[in-house]
């Protein structure tokens, strides 16, 4: 991993001029890392750029320190940030420093979830521009029109504060089409699990999935996944891993309907291609499956070609009042169905719940109690949660989450016996300090 240098990787590979005109600094903590390596991956694979001097810093202390050292070197510095809802503070904080350090030195381009969700709040943190929805095609367009000194303003994807004091917004891009770009940065050795599936139909009310990449699902060929497969095999990385906001949708053209051929021709091809030397892991952490998609057939395909231990099952709720409320789109009894069969399959169930979700009556309380209990019975683990309003979902204004007296005696007990995990408690501090700002404006 390169630090704020980032010089001896990228001389190596023959990327960098260090008088270049241009370079791009991307703050690279550790929640943020497989978007960066995306956007670093689109970036690489444009001829413009093949000599842009990349920089990726994975602390504070060493992105001030850096700055001093760039900004010397080249005329133009762009750094680009990206973070969720939950990192706004430490964001606000670091972006205040930047601009009070470097000022009109550097040109700061923000993107990710919570930018997307609240862009104007964001160019009030003093960026400059702000990056909506997906990044790929508008970065690469962005730091073109940038470096060329022409005006960026036209580029489609971006908002940005007019002279005038007014915001606009420039308009939505047209759905990135994922076999264009990498799933990683290949030149800089920056890996990730594979990104297979964009977009999701079920537009749930907490959630921003849905609104930032749109709600028809977009699919990585199988051919271009397994052509990654093999890059990673041939540099000795055999784990194989995949970004999904549904696992078990891979190949659906709707996102809703299974398509069990194009999942298992995905599985089966990146079996042949790893052999017994690596890993596959399908439906277990960095995505999930829904429990109405938890069927025989896909949970036998994980077992045939996979090696989790695991599945992800999002319930969310034991109240179908809740989960409609919601838009789930599923009913209790899949969730109990889905942990059955997984249980059966010898494979642990490990259930996400959301604590506190909007409208939630102590009647829907109750019976969220008894669902995780029964549950627990049949084999499964919570995955806790406790309810954070988002920006851009329709959950957005709504009250922070709330874990009942009864629910957390529920918890205490399950945690005794290790069949609960999360940051609940975290999760229900924060949520306060998100909706005061949703819902008044202050940090």
């Amino acid at each position: 991993m390169t630090n704020w240098t980032g010089d001896r990787q990228n001389q190596v590979l023959g990327l960098v001029k260090l008088n270049s005109d241009m370079a791009l600094v991307f703050y690279y903590p550790k929640p943020n890392r497989y978007s960066i390596n995306t956007l670093a991956g689109a970036l690489e694979e444009t001829p413009e750029f093949g000599e842009l001097s990349m920089y990726f810093v994975e602390s504070e202390r060493d992105l001030f320190t850096g700055l001093k050292t760039i900004t010397g070197k080249h005329r133009k510095v762009v750094v680009g940030l990206s973070f969720f809802t939950p990192q706004l503070w430490e964001t606000a904080a670091l972006i205040s420093r930047l601009k009070k350090e470097y000022g009109n030195a550097i040109f700061l381009i923000a993107g990710g979830p919570h930018p997307t969700g609240d862009p104007e709040g964001t160019l009030g943190l003093g960026v400059d521009v702000v990056v909506r929805g997906e990044g790929e095609e508008t970065l690469v367009e962005l730091l073109g029109k940038f470096g060329r000194e022409e005006d960026y303003t036209s580029v489609k994807g971006i908002v940005y504060m007019e002279k005038r004091g007014g915001i606009r917004f420039t308009g939505r891009r047209r759905p990135v089409n994922l076999n264009k770009y990498p799933p990683f940065a290949i030149k800089h050795r920056l890996f990730s699990p594979i990104e297979i599936t964009r977009g999701c139909p079920y537009l749930c009310s907490f959630c921003q999935t849905g609104h930032i990449f749109g709600p028809q699902p977009r699919h990585r060929s199988i051919e271009n996944i397994l052509g990654y497969v093999r890059l990673l095999t041939e540099r000795g990385l055999t784990d194989i891993k995949f970004i999904t906001p549904n696992a078990f949708s891979y190949g659906s053209p709707d996102g809703k309907t299974i398509n069990v051929n194009k999942l298992e021709a995905l599985l089966r091809g990146v079996r042949a291609i790893i052999g017994n030397r690596g890993r596959i892991f399908m439906g277990s952490f960095p995505s999930e499956v829904r429990p109405e998609h938890v069927t025989e057939e896909t949970v036998n395909l994980v077992r045939k070609y996979a090696n989790n231990d695991n599945l992800i099952i999002g319930a969310q709720s034991g109240s179908q009042r809740i989960l409609d409320l919601c838009h789930r789109g599923h009913k209790v009894e899949d969730i109990f169905r889905a942990v059955d069969i997984t249980v059966r399959a010898g494979l642990v169930a490990n259930v996400d719940f959301i604590f506190g979700l909007p409208g939630e009556e102590p009647a829907d309380v109750k019976q969220t109690i008894q669902v995780i209990k029964e549950l627990v019975e049949r084999g499964a683990r919570v995955h806790a949660h406790t309810f954070m309003p988002l920006p851009q979902t329709a959950f957005a204004k709504k009250p922070a989450g709330r874990i009942s007296k009864e629910l957390e005696n529920l918890i205490n007990i399950l945690n005794a016996s290790h069949k609960v995990y999360g940051h609940w408690r975290e999760q229900e501090k924060l949520a306060e300090k998100i909706a005061r700002y949703l819902t008044g404006g202050c940090l």
